[in-house]
């Protein structure tokens, strides 16, 4: 499983105001599953997201961080919720001296990735 930095935006019920982290994610060896803050998301072309959650069927957007730092839509609004683990690494990504207060909410998100619970969820299905 590989590591990397993601923004997760929660579409389903917010359009482009929804709740939105920042944080390190594990993706499954397919690519297709990406595991973040006990959750799992499968990719699919949704409404308004990119994912949607495994458990729930919530739409979220899933992107790679920008560079730019525009994470957010453009039409979005409302902090950012940044894992405090990957401040240096956000802040090497965009090229900022450092994290603006204003837009973001640095807070601790644990490491919890449910791969064995989807597992048997989707083993259970089948």
């Amino acid at each position: 499983m590989n590591d990397e930095l993601k923004y997760i935006e929660l579409k389903t019920g917010y359009s482009d105001n929804g709740p939105a982290w920042i944080g390190k994610v594990k993706l499954s060896k397919s690519g297709n599953t990406i595991y973040f803050n006990n959750k799992a998301f499968r990719k699919f072309n949704g409404i308004s997201g990119n994912h949607y959650d495994i458990e729930t069927g919530e739409e979220y957007w899933i992107s790679g961080i920008k560079k730019n730092g525009s994470d957010r839509h453009w039409a979005g609004h409302g902090k950012i919720v940044l894992e405090k683990a990957i401040v240096t690494d956000y802040l090497e990504i965009t090229g900022q001296q450092a994290i603006d207060k204003g837009r973001f909410d640095i807070i601790d998100i644990l490491a919890e990735y449910p791969i064995d619970r989807i597992n048997k969820l989707e083993n259970c299905n089948t």
